[in-house]
């Protein structure tokens, strides 16, 4: 392995504050950071930098971690255009338009399902994003979840079982059964190939006894809790996912001060998905709210045909400045040290000795440029496990 100086920074974001500035974002001006491997070694002045087997000049643009996705969904078949267009021409958004994936999930071969995964994933990798959650919940028998939770591990440590996403067509009928086998037969088959177990507990999906079951029961098979809450309606998720201390609730968008008083008080981070409230043109999260009472926020883009196809984390950023309430470092930090929380990691997510060695290195001599120019493609250059990807 050789080691690498990326030099002539304008703006390092590391993340921590004991390396730069002391704001949250702990940046350094006229910086360099090396790499040795697939690691982060030195943070420091550009004039400082050790002697290394190669150097990047950085051009006075600036770098910042790789973004962290803590929630998607990328293992499905086809796409959900027609939902869109009618819901852009007025017709709400439920849950059950799930229904559609699902079928064209099962009836997609391996092969198919990895193609569209890796090309999401490329896709997500080019726009910054290094470290990526994903999950099932399109095939919704035991071999289909099992399935994507299988080709899913191949590209991503952070696989999440998501069995309970709406009840299968096949128990439409009989939600208690279905439930039974989401916690049974189908957490027999996909407990080995997941990490974490996630449940969407909402209106038209699972009620917050029936959530508690599901969660409960991946738990005691080694999967730790995350769940989908409080995004259509006013609900038990969050405080359930406090209670079972879930990584993450995500979501988040129609909380109660009691809601928000337990995010403050656990270790559960608050996941926000704005590319969900702007798919489904559905009232903001409000973002100050959570960061102002305490509460450690993450940023994601919740990737998924139906509610939010877009694999961009500088979208969601910029949506989050301009419409909930966020500043761009509160976004940027979000992002990318949120996200590792939300996932309980701590050697992505930030640019210090020791972590990963995930950079992006951007057409801008500030992360600020990530907001202030939406939709611009800001991305000069990828480095993922100290390998340059673009």
């Amino acid at each position: 392995m050789s080691s690498t100086a990326i030099v002539n920074i304008a703006t390092l974001v590391t993340n921590d504050p004991s390396l730069g500035d002391t704001s949250p974002l702990g940046q350094v001006r006229d910086a360099a950071v090396v790499i040795d491997g697939d690691r982060i070694v030195w943070t420091g002045g550009s004039s400082e930098a050790p002697a290394t087997d190669d150097r990047v000049d950085a051009g006075g643009r600036a770098v910042i971690p790789g973004f962290v996705d803590s929630h998607s969904h990328l293992v499905f078949a086809g796409d959900r255009t027609d939902e869109f267009n009618a819901r852009m021409s007025g017709r709400p958004y439920g849950a059950g338009g799930i229904r559609t994936t699902v079928a064209a999930t099962r009836a997609a071969s391996d092969a198919e399902l990895e193609a569209n995964l890796t090309r999401l994933l490329t896709e997500a990798l080019r726009q910054g994003t290094t470290t990526i959650e994903t999950k099932s919940g399109y095939g919704l028998t035991p071999e289909d979840e099992a399935r994507a939770l299988r080709l899913a591990a191949r590209h991503t440590d952070e696989v999440t079982y998501l069995g309970a996403h709406i009840v299968a067509p096949e128990y439409a009928d009989d939600p208690a059964g279905y439930v039974d086998l989401v916690t049974g037969t189908m957490l027999d088959a996909c407990a080995p190939h997941a990490r974490w177990i996630d449940v969407f507990c909402e209106q038209g999906a699972f009620d917050g006894d029936q959530a508690r079951a599901v969660l409960t029961a991946g738990r005691a098979r080694g999967l730790h809790p995350r769940i989908h809450a409080n995004q259509l309606t006013h609900g038990p998720g969050v405080r359930l996912a406090v209670e079972l201390d879930a990584a993450s609730a995500d979501h988040c968008t129609h909380l109660t001060d009691a809601d928000v008083d337990a995010l403050a008080a656990g270790r559960t981070v608050a996941t926000l998905l704005p590319g969900a409230e702007f798919s489904t043109r559905a009232a903001w999260p409000d973002a100050r709210r959570l960061l102002d009472a305490g509460v450690t926020v993450a940023l994601s883009t919740d990737c998924n045909p139906g509610s939010s196809f877009t694999s961009s984390v500088p979208f969601c950023i910029a949506l989050a400045v301009r419409d909930m309430g966020m500043t761009p470092d509160e976004a940027l930090w979000s992002a990318t040290a949120g996200g590792a929380a939300a996932l309980r990691r701590t050697d992505v997510g930030r640019i210090a000795p020791g972590a990963r060695a995930d950079l992006v290195l951007l057409d801008a001599p500030s992360h600020v440029h990530l907001a202030y120019r939406p939709g611009v493609p800001l991305v000069a250059g990828v480095w993922r496990r100290g390998v340059r990807a673009f």
